[in-house]
Order: C-alpha cells, then structure tokens, then sequence
C-alpha cells in the first residue's frame, strides 16, 4: 500500500493543502461546543437576549468557516486521489506493455484487466477517504479528549472506560473480516473470466449449444463470489451497530453522571451539553476510523495485486542499442530451441535456416509441430532458450525491441482488428500513411474491391475485433495493415486460410511484385500454397524433418510426401 501511496508525491501541494484545511474544519467544529455551552450559561439560563444573538453570530461565522474548508477539502482531495489514480493506471499499463507473452501468460488477460481497473478504483477510493479522515479523526480524537476533560475530568472516565471496549470489537471483527478480502478479489478475478470467454467466444457458444451450460459457469462463479462477498459483509455489519451501541450507552452514562453533577452543584448544564457534543465528536472520529478500517484492508489487498504487476519484471530486458541494418532483408535461425515455462519438454529443438532478400521460405507441418511458436520468437514474444535469431544480421536480442519489430510486418493466424475505420486499421501498420499508401495496400491486399462497396468505403467503421466483417475481408484488412509498413521480413501465419483460390491466387500475384526485395515468410497447411516457395522447411515434433523446394521434398521426404498425398491429387504430385 505504502508503495502506491508514494505516487501522491506529485500532488504534494494538494494533500498539504488538504490537511491544512481539515485542520482548520476540525478547530472549528470543535470551538463549536464551547460557545454552545457558553450561550446556554450565560445567554439560554440568564435571559440575556443580546448575549445569545452576539454569540449566535460568531456560531454561525465558525460554522460557516468549517464549511467553506469542508468544500475545499473534498475538491482538492478528490483532485489528488483521481490523479494518482489516473497515474498508477498509466503506469501500470506501461508496464504491461513490455511484458513478453510468458507473463501475460502468467496472471492471464481477465486478471491484468481487473487489476488494471477494479483494484485500482479500490486503491484511488481508499486514498480520498484517508486525505480526508487520516488528520481530521485524530484531531477530532484527541482534541475532543482534551476538550473533554477541560469540561470535566471526573465525568472523562467514562470515555476512557468505553475506548477499550470499542478497539476489541474492531479489531476481532477485522480479524475476521480482512482474509476474506483477498478472496473477495479471486472470485471478481474468475467471474472477469468467465464474462470475457463468453463475450469473445458467442459464436462458438452458440454454434455449439452450450447456452445453458455457460450460464451454468456463469451462475456458479457469480454465486461464489456473492457467497464471499456476503460472509466478509455480514462480518463487516457488525462494526457499525456495536460502535452506535457504545456511543449510545456511553451518552447515556454521561447523562446520568452529568446529571448527578448538575444536582450536586459541580457542573453547569451547558457544560453537560457541550461534553456531550465533545463525546459525539470523539466517537464520530472513532466511526471515520472504522470506516479506514474496513476499507484500508481490502484497499491494501488491491494495492498488493498491483504490486505484483509492477514487481513482475519481463522475461528479457530490452538492452539492445544497436540498429537490425547490416544485411537487410534477411532472417537467420542458428541452433534455436525453445520451451515453455514448466514444460517437460522443448517445442522447437536445434532449428537453423537462413532466409535471404528476395526469398519465400514456408514453413510446414503437422498440428503441434512449433510453427507458431517459431513465428512468435522473431518479433522477441518470448526469448529464445538456446541460439541465435538474427534478423537483417543482428542479433535479435542486440537491438531494441521496437527497432526489430520495425523491420517485421506480420499477419496473424487469427486476424485482430480494432474499433474505428476501416482506414485507420490498415494505417495502423503505418500512422504517418497518406490516403494513397492506404488505397495501394488494400489493393495488392484485394481488399480495395470490398471496400468500395461498403457504405462509407474506406470510412466505414469497424466494431470491436471487425464483428461486422467476414472472416475473409478481416484477413485482408490484417494483411494490407502489414503491406502498408513495407517492412524488410513478411511473415504470414496462415494468412490465406479464410480466402478463396480465386482471391488467394490473385493476392498472391500481386504480393510478387510487392515483396520482391523482402524475405517472406509463410506458415501454413496448404501445400498448393507453398509449392512455389525458394524454400520450403517441414517441422515434426519442434524439429527440421526436412528442407527444400517442392520437388526435392516430394523425392526426399516421407513426412512432406505424405502431407502432400493428403491434399493434392495423383496428377499434382507427379
């Protein structure tokens, strides 16, 4: 917690301007009942009239400053716990940035997103009620307490006897309430999940009937995380009662006592009512306590998951300060393997290849063989266990991360497009692009010809992940998003899967013209689409089973062969 309060730093003037003002708020409410009990004396019991209008407008005065410092503080701290808000969010969200897929892996998407907005809200609420209560309630406290027993220190020992009372309750109630915090987190952190998968994946879950069952999922995590939430609240309800309880009793006693005094002669009335007043403070600035009490711990479980956001550290740090320039154009694979976190065994064991400007390499292989996996190393989205990837001659992990990545245009397996126009999606290879880059790229793409026939053309709006596009006009939107780049290395990662022949053969052709000074990169299934390929490389199991052109392939390799006789025809093969 204390690592995320240190964020306040930058809005030092607001907090102290904040505790300055809560300082002046709590003198006045505490002036207040010594003039009540003054007017009451010397005005209420003596009929002075023009006493009680004198001290009346000095009541109002006082009251009116404890109000005007009330309003100042709530602006004030409002405007420093949004702030930090604001900043930790940011921060937490430039740190994920950097993040390799192994830790995105590692807490899971539903997770960073919860952390990223309900923990922080969590944080930022807990911080405004602390600016505002942490100095007013010990000052109301203690300077209520001095009050107090200026009045009457006899009649005191009746708050002293309550106080003990009060903090065992809090402190057995927070004892058990604080560790369900934690799980009340867990739970919100699966229910995110399951929300996310369902809203993803409706198509599938439709296409497959599985309504019923994913309410099921649904009701189960919802009704896991009420269950919680109502234990910690149901614990948490009896701190509120047993502290009105308290306060009641205690008041009472001091009417009692006070009235035993009044009678003997040892106290005035309005000093009565002004104790009374002062024990109303006391205890409202035990109640603000309580409230940091039960908000701190589940704040402090927040501040905690963020932590471990900003405490995970990369897999690999971008220390690279050179330039991917010495031989552009080329990608090189020298001994590469490669395993997961906790795998038994490697995904890609000891691969090497060298890929040349002007080249198509494909890559090819069976369900499982490490194809994407050898396509996520390239752009560095997991670092590699053992060897060397070189790209235009420089060792990957040599150069800045952003200046790799730079000379990459790649195309996903599944084609992501985000929420604007459709123009915007293919400059997004490429924000500086004029209108003819965009036009150009969509044409070798062969998406110029859907485009003109949407609505607004180039300015139609695609929703959230292209929802209101097919599968086909995506994959050509995600490939002229990576044309538009230009880029030195094209990587496709079975990027024609969704078009047909027609489409795929003419996007082809026009790609030729397009690449023929960059290294392109093919992963696929289609053989048809490979065939042409300068050089064609056959995984099995995360190892090279064989490599050349078609022809050598079909002549030297069994596993090639056989994947060929699955697709193409007896007159194909020959």
């Amino acid at each position: 917690m204390l690592k995320i309060l240190k964020n306040l730093r930058a809005y030092k003037w607001l907090v102290a301007a904040v505790f300055g003002l809560v300082f002046i708020q709590s003198m006045a409410d505490l002036f207040l009942p010594t003039l009540m009990a003054d007017i009451i004396d010397n005005g209420v019991v003596t009929g002075d009239v023009a006493y009680i209008w004198r001290i009346g407008g000095w009541m109002l005065l006082v009251s009116a400053v404890g109000a005007i410092a009330a309003i100042a503080t709530s602006f004030y701290s409002s405007r420093a716990a949004m702030g930090m808000g604001r900043d930790v969010r940011r921060q937490v969200f430039t740190h994920v940035e950097q993040f390799s897929l192994q830790e995105f892996d590692q807490f899971g998407t539903a997770s960073l997103i919860t952390r990223t907005t309900n923990d922080i809200t969590q944080v930022q609420q807990v911080v405004l009620v602390l600016l505002r209560m942490v100095a007013s309630a010990p000052i109301m406290l203690v300077g209520g307490l001095i009050m107090a027993i200026s009045q009457d220190a006899k009649l005191s020992l009746v708050i002293i006897g309550a106080m003990p009372v009060l903090f065992f309750s809090i402190l057995l109630i927070l004892k058990k309430g604080i560790p369900l915090f934690t799980e009340v987190q867990k739970r919100l952190d699966r229910l995110n999940l399951v929300f996310r998968e369902n809203l993803t994946g409706i198509r599938v879950i439709r296409a497959f009937t599985r309504e019923e069952a994913e309410k099921a999922r649904l009701e189960r995590a919802n009704r896991e995380l009420t269950d919680v939430s109502i234990r910690v609240n149901k614990i948490m309800a009896f701190l509120m009662p047993v502290m009105m309880l308290v306060m009641n009793l205690t008041v009472v006693a001091i009417i009692w006592f006070g009235g035993i005094r009044i009678n003997n002669g040892a106290m005035q009335i309005g000093d009565l009512m002004a104790f009374i007043q002062y024990v109303m403070l006391i205890m409202f600035a035990l109640v603000m306590a309580s409230m940091m009490f039960i908000m701190v711990p589940r704040a402090a479980v927040s501040a905690k998951r963020i932590n471990e956001v900003l405490a995970m550290r990369p897999a690999f740090e971008d220390l690279g300060t050179g330039t991917a320039d010495r031989e552009p154009g080329t990608l090189e694979f020298e001994g590469v393997s490669f395993s997961y976190p906790g795998a038994e065994e490697p995904v890609l064991s000891d691969i090497s290849f060298r890929a040349n400007a002007g080249e198509t390499t494909a890559i090819i292989g069976g369900t499982g063989s490490g194809k994407s996996t050898l396509i996520n190393l390239i752009p560095r989205f997991y670092e590699v266990s053992e060897g060397t990837i070189r790209v235009n001659g420089v060792d990957i992990r040599e150069a800045p991360q952003n200046e790799v990545r730079s000379k990459i245009g790649i195309v996903p397996q599944k084609s992501v497009l985000f929420s604007g126009t459709v123009a915007e999606n293919i400059r997004f290879g490429k924000p500086g692009a004029n209108e003819a880059d965009v036009e150009h790229a969509a044409r070798v793409a062969q998406a110029d010809e859907f485009i003109q026939r949407l609505d607004d053309g180039y300015a139609t709006y695609v929703e959230q992940g292209g929802a209101n596009l097919s599968g086909g006009q995506k994959q050509r939107l995600a490939i002229a998003r990576a044309l538009i780049r230009k880029p030195d290395i094209y990587i496709f990662d079975d990027s024609f899967s969704a078009l047909d022949f027609k489409t795929d053969s003419r996007l082809r052709a026009a790609l030729e013209a397009e690449t023929e000074r960059a290294t392109v990169l093919l992963v696929g299934q289609r053989v048809s689409t490979m065939k042409t390929a300068d050089r064609i490389i056959v995984l099995e199991k995360g190892r090279i089973a064989g490599m050349g052109t078609h022809e050598e392939l079909l002549k030297n390799n069994k596993v090639y062969r056989e994947i060929a006789e699955s697709q193409l025809s007896e007159e194909e093969i020959a």
